[in-house]
């Protein structure tokens, strides 16, 4: 057996059940937006003695003024919410440096999903919410941590780790990580991809088409004209402008092109009216519009007004209003034979992994570092996007060994590993 094997191997059995204990207390935290500050100074303290330096930053209340500050929520205050930075700065460099990426943040529970921040082991897996996306991600960087620590190892050039607030809601906490972040050799976004590497990330704007009718009673011989109505005719014009721009897509990274629809549009939300016998004044359609790395946002945006003024009738192209106040994200990508995605083959390969690349069809915060800070950023982690948000989320504990298994080569390929 080759000794680092056996070493990272007996380490990981030694801690495990340590990390398994981690992650149950973390999904007991419901971190939903807003409500992230209590698991984050948790998650400091416990990890705090396992790097070089611990921060928690304090997010200022005057960030949601920022221009690229996603989604404004009345009433949200970040009086105690941090994100969390880990750091490992040896004072000679011999090896590659590395940002590594998780975020604290969960979605609200699902409908039925009973007692989802009151963790349940079953059959070797974790359920509650968070359990994959992400604590459990956060869970490996923490059996990673506590591996080199007992093996009294250290990485031999800067690794800075941000566990951060709100990317569930459009990447706010990554956002202000990434302006006060230097820049690194590469970064690795951990999300729930069954170990996929995913080196193509598609985009995504979430989206609100605001529709004005003309309201009359039900027995009116006066004309109305339906908010409701407006909206479908904007959901089946927003449809067909997708479906061109897919068209238009493919070829583009053929990482995308094995999927049926790589960059799905959903409309996941309409409201409209106040009485059933009333032709409705108003109606709002929200959703989300995906694409590939080969458009930018801009670009997406401008084609959506572009095709309701195009194909709208005189009506609906006078009386409604498309806006993008919630989630925006850029995709991203770097070549399947990049250097990085290289070192994350041979490193899951190490740890019992077959690796894959592929391309992510959902949005999460990689593009943050490509676009902002110009890293090359890849996406991997532990568990499957099947169980994300669901009523049966959940992670295999053995996935968790490998995810950190897999962490700890690289740590040792890409950076470098000396004792302390």
């Amino acid at each position: 057996m080759d000794m680092t094997e056996k070493k990272f191997g007996v380490a990981i059995d030694n801690q495990i059940e340590d990390a398994v204990n981690f992650l149950c207390e973390i999904i007991k935290f419901p971190s939903t937006r807003g409500k992230e500050g209590a698991v984050n100074k948790f998650i400091y303290k416990k990890m705090e003695s396992l790097c070089d330096k611990a921060e928690l930053i304090q997010i200022p209340e005057t960030f949601s003024s920022h221009p690229n500050y996603s989604w404004q929520l009345d009433g949200l205050s970040y009086t105690d919410t941090q994100n969390v930075r880990l750091k490992f700065s040896p004072d000679v460099s011999t090896g590659k440096s590395l940002i590594i990426n998780a975020h604290s943040d969960v979605v609200p529970p699902s409908k039925n999903q009973i007692d989802a921040f009151n963790p349940k082991i079953e059959n070797g897996k974790i359920f509650g919410r968070g359990a994959c996306d992400d604590k459990g991600q956060i869970a490996a960087i923490y059996l990673a941590l506590r591996c080199l620590n007992e093996l009294k190892l250290k990485p031999s050039s800067k690794i800075s780790i941000d566990i951060v607030i709100e990317e569930e809601n459009g990447g706010n906490g990554t956002l202000f990580a990434v302006q006060n972040q230097i820049k690194a050799d590469a970064a690795i976004v951990l999300e729930p991809s069954e170990f996929k590497i995913l080196s193509s990330v598609r985009g995504a704007v979430w989206f609100e088409v605001k529709c004005i009718g003309k309201p009359t009673h039900s027995g009116s011989q006066e004309p109305g004209i339906s908010a409701i109505k407006m909206a479908v005719q904007a959901m089946n014009i927003l449809e067909e402008y997708h479906d061109e721009l897919l068209r238009k897509s493919r070829g583009s990274n053929k990482l995308f092109d094995g999927f049926e629809n790589p960059m799905p549009i959903t409309f996941g939300m309409l409201n409209a009216g106040d009485w059933p016998a009333t032709v409705p004044a108003t109606a709002s359609v929200k959703g989300i519009f995906g694409f590939l790395p080969n458009v930018s946002i801009l670009e997406v945006q401008n084609g959506m007004r572009d095709a309701l003024k195009k194909h709208g009738d005189d009506w609906l192209r006078n009386n409604c209003e498309l806006v993008f106040e919630m989630l925006n994200n850029e995709g991203n990508q770097i070549p399947e034979n990049h250097p990085l995605v290289e070192s994350l083959k041979k490193a899951e390969s190490n740890a019992g992994i077959t690796p894959v690349v592929s391309a992510m069809t959902a949005a999460c915060d990689a593009w943050q570092y490509v676009h902002r800070l110009n890293v090359p950023t890849v996406v991997v982690g532990a568990g499957s996007l099947s169980h994300a948000h669901s009523n049966i989320e959940q992670i295999e504990i053995v996935d968790i060994r490998k995810m950190a298994k897999a962490l700890l080569y690289f740590i040792d390929d890409w950076c470098g590993l000396a004792s302390l």
